[in-house]
């Protein structure tokens, strides 16, 4: 399915400056109404994160429902000290462009492989276990014990260079992802330096975490195009086992080098090394045996067999993106309780059965003409939604400014329905950005408030934006942070690599200024009640590619927030919403179960959002101990 071709959009910015605060302070904006998808600020008034100061520790800040709690600078090792900031992106001319785009054309190759060394100290992923939290970096990873989640403190570093370092965690049992040249089998910082090295390492490594302050490897699984990411992926009917599916995106190595890797066309090798996913089996007794044990061929035309059956690359007509070619995912989200994967494969998003783990099926996929390169996807609590992430530019070039499209380097919203990919809409970051900041959509996770689909997101240098997709048609901003750019002059790639909500609070991976913590304070927006019903989900793990349904407890929290919503909706007039919070306070229970039956009986009547709250909102009733039932 391709989606149709939005017409260009501009949008004029008014000059002009905003009061600045240092890194632990924060601007107060106005009051706004809930910023609609796809809309840009059109004046400096309009939204305090245009006009911010620029600088690494200094730089101007704003948000709004988002409190900044701690701030930890990356550690030594993991920073460059004559750089701390990064280096300055080369500048991007007529004649580059056209390089980049020869480059990316070719079989297996990156849509952007940035040739700066400021990103060989970025932070990246983030994975969570217990009261640690697990920072990737593209020099390794650190540890942090966040027992006090707004005082972080540094357990160990692991320097093992080799980029991209994303990371997941199960049990004692570390996974990273490595793509670089440089990474070396013993995690040596010297590097790589023949064509062909039995030294070298590109794929998955497996730390033993049992002691999280000292690490050790103890098994790495090569691949062909090494992992630029990967996922964590359970099979509910065997717990002896884990699986990573390995997503590698870089050029295929030399056959010389590991066996079996190719990069040709399936037509000359129908063994080529693209157009595939590699499946590793991970045994958790014996993780040091694990083994890649199958390449499903994902992409294969499901007529003919054709293995590069999906987008060829290119653009889709006038006016469209160029769209990279699909021989590769860059990120694969599996939620084992739908039985279902989504992937953000370059070309096309897709979606998978993973009934069977080994052997993943593509049952449905899609091609938008608005979309440059499928980044990333988040599935919503049920299933029924997914959210995939445009990486227009690689990530590395200023891509929300105000003259851009805000189609492009956006969210696009999908309803799952039948087991299909349906389109609702776009998001795109609502403020406008500078061109020295690199920013487009990347990674996000889940805010598990009962009644509502809430996605707290990355977006570079455009900072942090949370995003309510309850009504998949109708996306809008509810809570946003931002920091002015790195530099004021030079553009240099930094900003959120990733946010994610974890047990109450919010992680953010600063690609240069380190690890940030915050939290959400409440607002009309987002209540203190809906806050409280999410603070009561208890993960013990993690891994944000690997998605577990959330289940919220019969608790007079959980009921407050959907009365809450059904207020904030109209669906509840004030004299109803002050009897359900009377009988909710009353230690009897007062009349409890009549208000739930008004409830369901109301439910008819209603939207699909409010009637699905509604009828929530009477089982929480009707299940409280001060209920009778």
């Amino acid at each position: 399915m391709i989606r149709g071709v939005a017409c260009p959009l501009a949008f004029l910015v008014v000059a002009g400056t905003l009061a600045s605060a240092p890194l632990s302070a924060q601007t107060s904006p106005p009051a706004l109404e809930p910023a609609p998808a796809g809309t840009r600020a059109t004046t400096a008034s309009a939204d305090p994160r245009v006009g911010l100061k620029a600088g690494l520790a200094d730089a101007g800040v704003a948000a709004r429902n988002l409190e900044l709690l701690a701030n930890v600078p990356k550690p030594a090792g993991f920073f460059d000290p004559s750089a701390p900031a990064g280096q300055p992106n080369p500048k991007v001319t007529e004649d580059s462009e056209k390089k980049k785009e020869e480059e990316e054309a070719k079989p297996g190759a990156t849509p952007a492989t940035p040739p700066w060394g400021g990103l060989n100290f970025a932070n990246s992923d983030l994975a969570f276990s217990g009261t640690h939290l697990f920072v990737g970096n593209f020099n390794g990873f650190n540890i942090y014990d966040i027992s006090n989640p707004s005082q972080p403190t540094l357990v160990t570093s692991v320097a093992c260079p080799g980029g991209q370092g994303d990371v997941s965690v199960h049990g004692t049992l570390l996974f990273m992802s490595v793509e670089q040249t440089r990474g070396r089998l013993d995690c040596g910082t010297g590097g790589v330096e023949d064509p062909v090295s039995k030294d070298r390492f590109r794929g998955v490594r497996i730390f033993d975490i049992s002691d999280v302050r000292t690490p050790r490897q103890v098994a790495a699984v090569q691949t062909c195009r090494g992992s630029h990411t990967h996922t964590l992926v359970t099979d509910p009917a065997d717990s002896s086992h884990v699986f990573i599916y390995g997503s590698g995106t870089s050029p295929t190595r030399s056959g010389d080098e590991l066996a079996g890797c190719s990069a040709a066309e399936p037509k000359d090798n129908p063994e080529t090394a693209l157009f595939s996913i590699d499946v590793i089996e991970v045994p958790l007794a014996a993780p040091q045996t694990a083994r890649i044990v199958s390449r499903p061929r994902i992409f294969a035309d499901e007529k003919t067999g054709a293995i590069a059956g999906l987008w060829k690359g290119g653009d889709h007509g006038p006016g469209t993106q160029k769209t990279s070619a699909t021989n590769q995912c860059h990120d694969l989200t599996v939620f084992p309780a739908v039985g279902l994967a989504a992937g953000a494969c370059s070309g096309n998003g897709i979606l998978l059965d993973i009934s069977n783990p080994v052997a993943p099926k593509r049952i449905d996929d899609v091609s938008d003409a608005n979309f440059a390169y499928w980044h990333s996807a988040t599935f919503n609590n049920d299933g029924t939604k997914v959210v995939f992430t445009d990486e227009w530019g690689g990530g590395m070039r200023p891509r929300c400014q105000a003259t851009d499209q805000a189609t492009w380097g956006a969210n696009a919203i999908f309803d799952i329905v039948d087991r299909k990919l349906k389109f609702a809409s776009y998001y795109k970051l609502p403020a406008p950005q500078t061109a020295q900041e690199n920013c487009v959509a990347h990674n996000g996770s889940l805010v598990p408030v009962p009644g509502r689909d809430l996605m707290v997101q990355a977006w570079y240098q455009g900072g942090i934006s949370v995003m309510d997709f309850t009504d998949s048609a109708h996306p809008k901003e509810v809570a946003f942070f931002d920091r002015g750019p790195l530099d004021a002059t030079q553009i240099i790639t930094g900003g959120y690599w990733s946010a994610y909500w974890y047990n109450g609070f919010v992680y953010g991976s600063e690609m240069s200024r380190g690890l940030d913590v915050f939290r959400f304070t409440p607002s009309d927006l987002l209540t203190q009640n809906e806050l409280a019903a999410a603070a009561l989900i208890k993960a013990p793990t993690f891994n944000v590619q690997r998605q577990d349904r959330v289940a919220w407890p019969a608790d007079p929290l959980v009921a407050r927030a959907y009365v809450d919503q059904l207020a904030r909706s109209g669906v509840l007039s004030p004299n109803r919403a002050r009897a359900l919070g009377a009988a909710l306070s009353a230690p009897s229970g007062g009349n409890v179960g009549s208000l739930a039956t008004d409830l369901e009986a109301d439910a008819a009547a209603a939207s699909k959002v409010d009637a699905a709250r509604l009828t929530a909102l009477a089982m929480v009733l009707r299940k409280l101990p001060t209920s009778g039932g």
